[in-house]
């Protein structure tokens, strides 16, 4: 046993393909079948069943054979990463995961400065949804992730807060439901309850805490349209097509500067953390600890 074969067995059983595998894994196909056939003749059992022409499932023993590979291949990360700081090299691979619209205005202002400080380490990203990168997080794709901290905590990340967000009430400028408003721009939720709701996915943070809030107050969402896309939902309500729910950060980096009203909403208003987050028990290097700093600097 090496630590390619346990490579190869871990990146065929994420993909579920061959080819993707070997594309990944910057070998020809032929060579990566033959080399899991060695390993299945070897071990005496097989590892993957083949679905048709194109997919592969691991079987029993392959998920068990997978789930130490993962654990193996884990601690030789941490094993790496402590070594080389300890001999001072200050080089590596950072893996991140960030979600689409984090990923559009948060690299050009992080990266950079990062490259700077540690020309000799290859940052990788990863982008998708929380709980794409959250899964990714878990198999050992990914090392570090940023993103809101989710309602349900996942008991084997460990989420540092770096920053308190606000989710605001959006509309066009002068809006009727503006109109409502105190003051303070505190906008009573119950107010767009007969409104067109611009809604992010459910499977995006914003979705689902905007949805949750929507919910506990009794407000239908069979008069919304759904996007993933937070330029969409900013032009759409710019545009005055309705109401959207946005964390103040998407508007703060958004270029160019949104034209559109803002209101908090609820009692308390309703914030989020937003957190780094890693494997629990993790050993994260001294550069991966940097990137953290700098992006906590970014949204101090």
């Amino acid at each position: 046993m090496d630590f390619k074969e346990l490579q190869y067995v871990v990146t065929i059983a994420r993909l579920q393909k061959f080819t993707k595998a070997a594309e990944e894994l910057h070998i020809s196909q032929s060579a990566l079948s033959q080399y899991i056939s060695s390993l299945e003749n070897e071990i005496g059992l097989k590892l993957f069943d083949r679905l048709g022409k194109k997919y592969v499932v691991p079987t029993y023993a392959g998920k068990r054979y997978i789930d130490y590979a993962r654990q193996i291949l884990e601690i030789k990360s941490s094993l790496d990463a402590e070594l080389a700081d300890i001999i001072k090299r200050d080089a590596g691979i950072l893996n991140i995961g960030l979600p689409n619209m984090r990923c559009t205005f948060m690299l050009p202002k992080t990266l950079p400065v990062f490259n700077q400080k540690y020309p000799n380490v290859k940052v990788n990203i990863f982008e998708g949804t929380s709980e794409m990168i959250d899964k990714r997080l878990l198999d050992g794709d990914i090392d570090l992730a940023f993103y809101s901290k989710p309602h349900k905590l996942n008991p084997n990340i460990e989420y540092e807060t770096l920053a308190t967000e606000e989710l605001l009430i959006c509309t066009c400028k002068d809006h009727p439901a503006s109109k409502l408003a105190d003051k303070n721009k505190w906008l009573d939720i119950q107010a767009v309850k007969d409104e067109k709701l611009i809604l992010l996915s459910p499977e995006q943070r914003t979705g689902q805490i905007s949805r949750y809030y929507l919910r506990q107050n009794n407000i239908s969402l069979k008069n919304s349209i759904t996007t993933n896309n937070m330029p969409a939902v900013i032009s759409l309500t710019e545009q005055g097509w309705g109401i959207s729910f946005i964390f103040e950060a998407h508007l703060r980096w958004h270029s160019p500067t949104p034209k559109i009203e803002t209101f908090s909403f609820g009692s308390p208003r309703v914030t989020s953390d937003f957190v780094a987050a890693y494997r629990k028990g993790a050993y994260l290097p001294k550069y991966t600890r940097e990137f953290i700093a700098i992006v906590s600097k970014l949204y101090a």
